[in-house]
């Protein structure tokens, strides 16, 4: 007997405040055409006035659980991706467990930028095929326009606020690439790219929370080849290939990206999600997001092989091939 993290529930959250491209002209020197010619983004959500990631985690949560048909009792495991925590501790994931009313198992928080929910989903890939837990909750979720610089007319355009998540549960499978549920993972990262897209500020370095610092030109560049290549990977690991793959749900950073991705990969862009013109870079949660989003738009078949990929600060980046 094979056991596979199958997916049983879908959600997502976006804060109420739409934030269009044309409110960026009264305070920085840019425009709506400017942002959609090199992003492909047209508008995004920021988090109310105290309104936190965890409860943006939270909403997510919920709204997975209902689809999967569960409450948070039967949930063993919480991990929340994100790069933007309520507090410096305790774990996003802990407030998120509390406010479930999830009092077994255990719960804690991934920092791998926008690869986070990438990373997440491993490791909760992980837990289950040891036996460690049966049922994970996995949850990106990012407050990115509390780390944004509003002089910075190339990266402040760029971010949104949002969470997404998934349930995932085990289940007995063959082995073999017909199975349902997570089929591959494939995690890097290489810290000699760090200083390309990195916040200025931390605990230890200046006891502030700092603002987002990127290279663009450079990510765009280490993007395209790493995305594809993990995809690859991924998929050559699962024993699949590109014509296999029903729909990628790339990290939604930026369509120019994300099309190149996609060529390099052999997969014609009506098989890729993309939400990022609605959305905007929502780091961790924008993976989660975009699969809730198509997923309730009736994208998504029984049996459909899905690949979601994604780069961030550290550089981190990584591809998970799962089966519905």
């Amino acid at each position: 007997m094979t056991v596979r993290a199958a997916l049983r529930g879908i959600g997502h959250y976006l804060p109420e405040r739409i934030v269009e491209n044309s409110e960026f002209e009264a305070w920085v020197d840019t425009s709506d055409e400017w942002i959609r010619a090199r992003s492909g983004i047209e508008r995004r959500h920021f988090a109310a006035d105290g309104e936190l990631t965890s409860d943006l985690a939270i909403k997510a949560a919920e709204a997975a659980l209902s689809d999967a048909g569960m409450t948070g009792d039967q949930i063993d495991a919480v991990i929340v991706a994100t790069s933007t925590p309520d507090t410096t501790f305790p774990a996003v994931a802990t407030i998120v467990q509390s406010a479930l009313g999830i009092t077994k198992g255990f719960a804690f928080d991934v920092q791998a930028v926008c690869a986070g929910f990438v990373f997440a989903m491993a490791n909760a890939d992980a837990l289950i095929l040891s036996g460690q837990a049966k049922r994970v909750l996995v949850i990106g979720a990012e407050t990115f326009s509390r780390i944004m610089n509003w002089q910075d007319r190339t990266t402040c355009v760029l971010f949104g606020d949002g969470a997404g998540a998934v349930v995932l549960e085990a289940q007995e499978g063959t082995g073999g690439p017909e199975d349902a549920g997570i089929l591959a993972t494939d995690l890097n990262s290489d810290g000699r790219y760090r200083d390309l897209l990195y916040v200025d500020g931390g605990v230890s370095s200046t006891q502030s929370a700092g603002v987002l610092v990127m290279q663009g030109k450079e990510v765009f560049r280490h993007a395209v080849e790493k995305l594809a290549q993990t995809a690859d990977t991924a998929l050559e690991k699962a024993g699949l290939t590109a014509d296999d793959v029903a729909w990628v749900v790339p990290h939604q950073a930026n369509s120019r990206i994300i099309t190149k991705t996609a060529q390099k990969m052999g997969v014609p862009m009506e098989r890729v999600v993309l939400t990022v013109q609605n959305h905007g870079n929502t780091s961790a949660a924008s993976i989660p997001l975009a699969l809730s989003v198509a997923n309730e738009g009736g994208k998504f078949a029984p049996g459909d092989l899905l690949v979601m990929e994604a780069i961030g600060g550290g550089l981190a980046w990584g591809a998970v091939v799962l089966r519905l």
